[in-house]
């Protein structure tokens, strides 16, 4: 039996969403797993959470296989689906909350006592081999899969357009992430006030602090263009009737958004500082997330129907290499190595 290992649950997760295609998949093929969460009281800092978690599970571990989607000392397979929180740091700046030094202590631990550690992207594996050492041999990079969707890209415009009252023609730039500083939606927001055409643009995902973004978007004079929805569980729904998908992050080891956004014909651009740049044209492939030139790039789509549809059906093919079967399959090899 696998023992997947994920200390928090969120229906918004990318970690939890990678679990339940990949147990989808396990259960298909008759191989036995659990799911390992904890159940804290809400009132407990996150940092003693952290390690009071790594405590339960690495003394209840025994002869049990462990694959861990999170920082824990005792993990048979890690998959660094977090990213490097040593990396991820330097974009944060200064900081004094203590959950930082616990990611730092269970990161360390993570990455030298697993057996096998997955990276979901090159950048993830080349920052692990730099700050950490580890034999590069140790880890596998498979990049995240995704299953393909037929969709209707019409209907689900006339639903969107009645849904949120905007014309079912007009051009939709989409944005999907929870995490608004980090994810970056001020750029978003910022490249959305440069744009020249016509367009309206909507931002998915969790925020505690939505309102500073609703108040952003008014002082760029774009507030009547763009439509802060809050966490939507049919994503879907937005990915089919969108035109452009920009998701202009600080850090993201490999976001799936990114993955979802071209299966579902999106002209699609992110950062070099996303591991899911790797599958994309260099075209499509901000230098930071204060790159706006890529306002022009977006500007010269909505003009021009033909490149749009022509750019929109390729992303779509490049999409179809990631599969979740493909991605599940490259996993069980790493784990049919050690068990």
């Amino acid at each position: 039996m696998i023992s997947f290992i994920r200390q928090k649950y969120t229906p918004y997760g990318g970690a939890e969403r990678y679990l339940e295609r990949l147990t989808k998949v396990l259960k298909e093929k008759d191989i036995d797993f659990e799911i390992i969460h904890a159940n804290f009281p809400n009132w407990l800092p996150s940092w003693i959470k952290a390690l009071l978690f790594n405590r339960q599970i690495c003394s209840k571990k025994n002869k049990k296989f462990y694959f861990s989607l999170d920082r824990i000392a005792c993990p048979d397979i890690y998959r660094a689906g977090d990213g490097v929180h040593k990396e991820f740091l330097k974009t944060k700046g200064i900081s004094l909350n203590p959950l930082h030094l616990t990611y730092l202590y269970l990161e360390k631990k993570a990455f030298l006592n697993a057996k096998k550690i997955i990276a979901n992207s090159n950048m993830i594996k080349d920052q692990i081999l730099k700050n950490y050492n580890v034999p590069p041999e140790k880890i596998v990079v498979i990049y995240n899969g995704i299953e393909i969707k037929e969709f209707d890209k019409i209907e689900s415009r006339v639903l969107l357009s009645k849904e949120f009252g905007i014309d079912k023609d007009i051009k939709i730039i989409l944005y999907a992430g929870s995490g608004f500083k980090r994810k970056g939606v001020v750029e978003f927001l910022q490249t959305l006030a440069l744009l020249e055409s016509d367009f309206h643009a909507f931002v998915l995902g969790k925020e505690k602090n939505i309102s500073k973004y609703k108040k952003m978007a008014k002082d760029l004079g774009i507030d009547a263009k763009v439509t802060f929805t809050g966490p939507r569980k049919d994503i879907d729904y937005f990915y089919a009737a969108s035109d452009i998908f920009l998701f202009p992050t600080h850090y993201e080891p490999f976001s799936n958004v990114v993955l979802e956004a071209m299966s579902f014909e999106n002209v699609t651009f992110t950062t070099a500082q996303n591991g899911a740049s790797e599958i994309l044209p260099k075209e499509f492939i901000l230098k930071k997330p204060k790159d706006f030139s890529v306002a022009k790039k977006i500007d010269l789509f909505l003009k021009d129907e033909e490149k749009l549809n022509k750019t929109q059906k390729k992303m779509r093919e490049i999409s179809k290499n990631f599969t979740i079967e493909k991605n599940v399959q490259k996993t069980l090899e790493v784990i049919y190595e050690l068990v």
